[in-house]
């Protein structure tokens, strides 16, 4: 069995569906998992995610992406040993993920890249938080996660900006 990957449009604004599923999957393997996993991915644009980061964070502004793991683990060191495996699917749900496709794209001109590499950088991104990963601070922490995003990003393909 491999992993499942549900992605949503809730806006005209698309994002490549294909990309973000071979992207969520390289990021899985880069990671050792393993176990079938499922995870939701919403598409949403500025508005829908800043409703859902008013709701949830309660911060009232748009954001590029959101993480909302099912499981709380350890950055690096993945383990089922404390998860539930869906009965009725046989999959290990790992979480939802939000992206905004307006967000994306500004980003994407502004950092003077394409919208393409935003989109691969902020799944990998979503995905290691899903995995335990955070960048509360600037310290070692957020160095580990840059690191591992840049390595899963070269792996994709893609260069650093």
């Amino acid at each position: 069995m491999t992993h499942k990957i549900y992605i949503t449009h809730e806006t005209k604004d698309k994002l490549d569906a294909p990309l973000i599923r071979r992207v969520i999957k390289a990021a899985l393997g880069a990671q050792n998992v393993i176990t079938p996993c499922e995870i939701s991915v919403l598409i949403t644009n500025d508005e829908g995610i800043r409703a859902i980061n008013h709701e949830f964070r309660d911060l009232d502004t748009p954001t590029d992406v959101l993480s909302f793991p099912c499981f709380d683990f350890t950055a690096g060191a993945f383990s089922v040993t404390d998860c539930e495996i869906d009965e009725a699917t046989g999959l290990l749900p790992l979480g939802d993920i939000v992206l905004s496709a307006e967000r994306l794209a500004a980003q994407a001109v502004e950092y003077g890249s394409t919208l393409e590499r935003e989109t691969a950088y902020l799944v990998i991104h979503s995905v290691l938080h899903l995995l335990g990963y955070d960048h509360i601070d600037e310290g070692a922490d957020k160095q580990k996660m840059r690191a591992r995003e840049k390595e899963i990003l070269s792996q994709c393909g893609y260069e650093e900006i």
